[in-house]
């Protein structure tokens, strides 16, 4: 049985600059039973409804710009797995949550960095799946990826990796600019020990609440799309465990979760 992860990708030159993450990233491939396939909600790729991608060799996207070049000599040609993202398919509309598939979808640098690290090779199926972010006022987007990920829960049985890829803080605007060892922010820090509090007690209510209840989540998230993976990785999986826990550039939280 394959876990469900959340992990935090933070910036693209994650995959470039020494970090805690970045070192934890590149031994979790050893840690893990190896996937037959890798299916990943990324914060990098938003729908209005829920969608996989079906391309058979997925292209390598550079959503990014102001970065080094190096960054954009990167590829992940990992191939993709069609018959996964339509056997995806049909789990979501039998749980009511209809689906559509995209056969040029690439990978997105959200998919891409972490699994540029943890498996290097690219030689294991990637699907990616979109979020449904900014949806209207009436919109629920925690319940909604918990939805989504309980829906795709039983391809773990059949060793599947389901994955989502976002950051645990995301607040851009308070970057320490001295460096990926800049000391944590201690409001952050009061985030993620709130979140991990509540994660470890499998306390739904509050953690779908969470922008009302968290330690100034609304500043750590001005936009939710890069905590909504974590609620996808925690509707697919149970018992939460963090498995990496660190902070880059100050104010970006690298926490990370496996979902038994």
């Amino acid at each position: 049985m394959q876990p469900a992860l959340f992990l935090s990708h933070g910036s693209p030159m994650l995959v470039l600059e020494p970090c805690p993450a970045r070192d934890f990233l590149r031994g979790l491939g050893q840690t893990l039973p190896r996937p037959d396939a890798i299916i990943v909600a990324s914060a990098h790729w938003q729908t209005a409804a829920p969608t996989l991608g079906s391309a058979e060799n997925p292209p390598t996207i550079h959503d990014f710009y102001g970065f080094p070049q190096a960054l954009f000599r990167i590829t992940y040609p990992a191939p993709g797995a069609p018959a996964l993202a339509a056997r995806a398919a049909e789990l979501l509309a039998a749980s009511g949550l209809p689906a559509q598939l995209d056969p040029a979808r690439g990978l997105d640098h959200g998919v891409w960095a972490p699994l540029i690290l943890a498996w290097p090779q690219a030689d294991i199926p990637v699907v990616p799946i979109a979020l449904q972010h900014g949806q209207g006022p009436d919109f629920d987007g925690p319940a909604h990826h918990a939805a989504l990920g309980a829906a795709l829960a039983p391809l773990r049985a059949d060793n599947i990796l389901l994955l989502g890829s976002g950051s645990f803080t995301h607040d851009l605007r308070s970057l320490d600019r001295r460096g990926t060892d800049a000391p944590p922010d201690p409001i952050t820090e009061a985030f993620s020990s709130w979140m991990d509090t509540n994660l470890r007690a499998n306390d739904r209510a509050a953690l779908l609440d969470y922008r009302a209840r968290a330690p100034d989540a609304a500043r750590l998230h001005p936009t939710d799309e890069h905590l909504l993976p974590l609620f996808f990785a925690a509707g697919a999986g149970g018992a939460a465990t963090r498995i990496h826990s660190s902070s880059t550039y100050g104010s970006l939280r690298m926490d990370a979760y496996s979902f038994a």
